[in-house]
């Protein structure tokens, strides 16, 4: 009996990424983690979550496009990621619109000075 494989059994040799694109990331996020840190310096208001935010979401896209890999990828898991992230922030925005729901009633006059 003769069987075909239907794979080679060649060494596969993940994507190889250059040194100088790594030492270009690596400097970008701490570039971005010094901007995110001199932000605080400044009140932007209501601004300043959403300031914060964006930061880290940049900085959050670069490691998984460059250090995980996803850019070279199949695009069946930039997909899933994608698709993983947006599930978690709408399970965040169900539970925040309930916590508000019910938050000013948890410790009643707890701190009277704050509530004027």
């Amino acid at each position: 009996m003769s069987q075909s494989e239907a794979h080679s059994h060649e060494n596969v040799v993940g994507h190889v990424v250059p040194l100088k694109l790594l030492f270009g990331i690596l400097g970008t996020l701490l570039f971005l983690t010094f901007v995110t840190v001199a932000i605080t310096w400044f009140d932007l208001g209501p601004f300043n979550l959403i300031a914060a935010m964006a930061i880290a979401v940049v900085k959050g896209s670069l490691v998984c496009l460059y250090f995980m890999h996803l850019r070279w990828d199949r695009p069946f898991n930039s997909f899933v990621l994608i698709i993983s992230l947006v599930f978690l922030a709408v399970f965040i925005c169900f539970v925040m619109l309930d916590s508000f729901a019910y938050q000013p009633d948890l410790i009643p006059d707890y701190a009277p000075e704050l509530q004027r």
